[in-house]
């Protein structure tokens, strides 16, 4: 049934969604352009090559570099270790007959909230956001695509729970 309902759809730009365990499931994450196994390997190499210009100029008589060069990757890898942590956040938002899902990943910290669809609501709040409520529990969605595409994603939310 949900491979049917995916075929009637014009999904357009959000792209399509995938169809697991008889639901249709949206899928967003953060753009990232590095992944945190990368962004290991290049602090890394960084800390090598700055540690070896710090221990040079150590041995030619400066040795107040290698002080200043330790605070910098200090505070380097503390940055870079905020971007990795935040590297895999996410959403995820179920629709099936008897439920509707959202779930988000912060920071490694995953939250969920369950609806019942028949009782669903589905709006664009104030601050741009999809904001999906009933049964008392809210939840947004749409941080992850871009502010033009969330009217469409309510929509196309809004038509799949209408037609599961």
């Amino acid at each position: 049934m949900a491979a049917q309902l995916l075929d009637t759809f014009d999904f357009g730009l959000l792209g399509k969604p995938s169809e697991q365990d008889g639901m249709m499931v949206w899928l967003f994450r953060r753009n990232c352009s590095i992944s945190p196994r990368q962004l290991l390997a290049f602090f890394i190499s960084l800390s090598v090559v700055s540690m070896l210009v710090a221990l040079m100029c150590w041995v030619g008589g400066a040795t107040l570099v290698t002080p200043f060069t330790v605070l910098e990757l200090v505070v380097l890898g503390a940055a870079l270790l905020v971007y990795a942590r935040h590297a895999g956040d996410r959403e995820r938002v179920s629709i099936s007959a008897h439920l509707l899902v959202v779930e988000w990943e912060n920071a490694g910290a995953v939250e969920r909230v369950e609806f019942n669809p028949r009782w669903t609501r589905i709006v664009v709040n104030g601050k741009g956001l999809v904001e999906i409520s009933g049964g008392g529990k809210r939840a947004f969605v749409g941080r992850y695509t871009r502010a033009e595409r969330r009217e469409k994603l309510a929509r196309d939310l809004r038509r799949a729970l209408l037609a599961a």
